[in-house]
């Protein structure tokens, strides 16, 4: 069949990883060529053998996945064949190495686990029926896995750039405490100048001398009862009373 399986165009997350890709469903496909009894299968090669590649004659001989070390093929995903027809009822992306599980559990059936390197590989569509294969697709593209980082790779020291931020961010931290230090100090001159003010206010008044106009001054007291002053310079004398024995 002239279809060339590929990995889809639009971004989406995990499209290609270190262990999986995502690869578009075929839908359509191979309407003119299966019955309801046949399945599709997804053949998986390193791109370097897939030439070499030669197809099951029937589900007996399939390759497994965990011979893909020694054979550097397997096939996988297998699927009923009214599954890719018109209209698609199923999403339109296959997950090509996501069974996770596929190693623990040593099953010999054909399982879907993690590719072991970033390749590249090769992928195509097998339809095959009780008698064997039917019809198949071309071999897609070679597909490059992402590469996973060697922790002796990464650097532990903090970049440049790094360094320069936290030198940045240290400063700004800084003129923003001096900021707030100077704000504080001329709020607390300018009470400190207002309480002073107060102080001396009160200190002038407790110094401040007054007069005491409203008490009179002490008015001339009157000569004792007998006694009658005389012209000035010659004081006072005292009046004897008459003496009702004398008589002129």
């Amino acid at each position: 069949l002239p279809y060339v399986p590929r990995v889809p165009p639009v971004a989406f997350l995990g499209k290609v990883t270190a262990t999986t890709f995502a690869l578009e469903r075929p839908c359509c496909i191979f309407d003119r060529h299966a019955n309801a009894s046949d399945t599709v299968w997804l053949a998986v090669a390193f791109a370097n053998a897939s030439a070499t590649f030669r197809n099951p004659l029937s589900r007996a001989d399939v390759p497994l996945y965990k011979q893909l070390p020694t054979t550097h093929s397997y096939m996988t995903l297998e699927t009923a064949a009214t599954a890719y027809t018109c209209p698609a009822l199923s999403p339109d992306v296959l997950r090509v190495g996501g069974d996770t599980a596929c190693k623990d559990q040593g099953r010999q059936d054909p399982c879907n686990g993690p590719l072991p390197s970033p390749g590249p590989y090769r992928v195509k569509f097998l339809l095959m029926g009780c008698h064997g294969p039917k019809a198949e697709t071309r071999w897609s593209d070679p597909i490059l896995l992402r590469r996973a980082l060697s922790p002796s790779t990464i650097d532990p020291v903090p970049t440049r750039h790094s360094s320069d931020v936290v030198v940045i961010a240290s400063l700004l931290a800084s003129l923003g405490t001096v900021l707030a230090t100077a704000v504080l100090g001329a709020l607390g001159a300018k009470v400190w100048g207002s309480l002073c003010q107060g102080d001396l206010g009160t200190s002038a008044f407790a110094r401040r001398s007054y007069r005491t106009h409203h008490i009179p001054l002490a008015l001339p007291q009157p000569p004792p009862p007998g006694c009658q002053c005389s012209p000035p310079g010659l004081g006072c004398f005292a009046l004897q009373p008459p003496d009702p024995c004398h008589r002129n």
